[in-house]
């Protein structure tokens, strides 16, 4: 018999169980994802706190191969894998990994979820080859990277040299 191949697949947790979720998984010798950024909160007595939050609420990332999702949904706090009701949908290697490796350095923030836009490529760095759609936020650039999968988007700053636009000229793109 032989292995099948692992692929990555979101798992929808129930409400702030992500980290959990990742850990009891972890522990179970099952890779996982679990973006996360930093903010800081302010409680209603004024205190500030600095949290790291999961970049997508309610998911996280999981490497497995097709027929052992039932290992998953086993865990507490997993409610489904996202897909259809017969099976679930795989994400791209790539979009993970990259997001894996180039998070970091790029302070990402959850963004709501857009569908149209202008599209754009990242050049260079260590998001090159990721896809989404320019904004101005302040003074900085961000883009926003979705994973349809999973409905939502996070967004990221970026050098506007550091783009390739793929549906308008770029300097039509900076004007909105």
């Amino acid at each position: 018999m032989h292995d099948l191949p692992s692929r990555w697949f979101a798992a929808y947790t129930a409400s702030r169980h992500e980290k959990r979720v990742s850990a009891q998984l972890q522990e179970s010798q099952i890779e996982t994802f679990l973006p996360l950024y930093k903010t800081i909160h302010q409680w209603k007595n004024r205190t500030k706190m600095p949290l790291e939050l999961p970049l997508f609420p309610s998911y996280v990332f999981v490497r497995i191969p097709q027929g052992k999702r039932g290992s998953i949904l086993s865990v507490p706090g997993v409610l489904s894998l996202v897909g259809s009701k017969r099976e679930p949908w795989p994400l791209s290697d790539f979009e993970i990994e990259t997001l894996r490796a180039g998070l970091d350095q790029r302070k990402p923030q959850p963004h709501p979820y857009l569908v149209v836009g202008e599209r754009v490529r990242i050049r260079s760095g260590s998001l090159a080859g990721m896809e989404g759609v320019l904004l101005r936020k302040k003074n900085s650039l961000r883009v926003v990277l979705t994973v349809d999968q999973i409905g939502r988007s996070i967004s990221v700053e970026v050098d506007i040299l550091d783009l390739d636009c793929l549906s308008l000229p770029l300097a039509q793109a900076m004007a909105c």
